[in-house]
C-alpha cells in the first residue's frame, strides 16, 4: 500500500511494458493471474484454502504496483490510448 501511495492515480489502462524490469514483472504477474484462475476453477470442485486464494490475488496486485513503481523511476507506464496503441 505504501508503494502505491507514492504513485500518481490511474487515469488509463496500463499496457505491459515500459522498462525491461517492469516488462519482466508484467510477465510474472501474468503467470500469477493464470495460477489464480486455475485455483478459482479448482475451488469450484475441491476445497481450497481461502488464504491461498487471497495470497495469489494480493501477489498479483503487488506485482502490478511494482511495475508502476519501476516505470515511475524510469521510462514511465505504457498507457492505453483508444485507437492509438497498435
Amino acid at each position: 500500500d505504501a508503494l502505491n501511495d507514492a504513485l500518481p492515480p490511474l487515469t488509463s489502462f496500463i499496457l505491459p511494458g515500459g522498462s525491461e524490469g517492469a516488462a519482466r514483472v508484467h510477465v510474472a504477474r501474468a503467470g500469477v493471474r493464470r495460477a489464480e484462475r486455475s485455483m478459482t476453477a479448482l475451488a469450484a470442485a475441491e476445497p481450497v484454502n481461502p488464504s491461498a486464494l487471497a495470497y495469489v490475488n494480493r501477489l498479483s496486485d503487488y506485482l502490478f504496483v511494482l511495475t508502476r513503481a519501476i516505470n515511475a523511476a524510469g521510462s514511465g507506464d505504457v498507457l492505453w490510448v483508444p485507437g492509438a496503441n497498435r
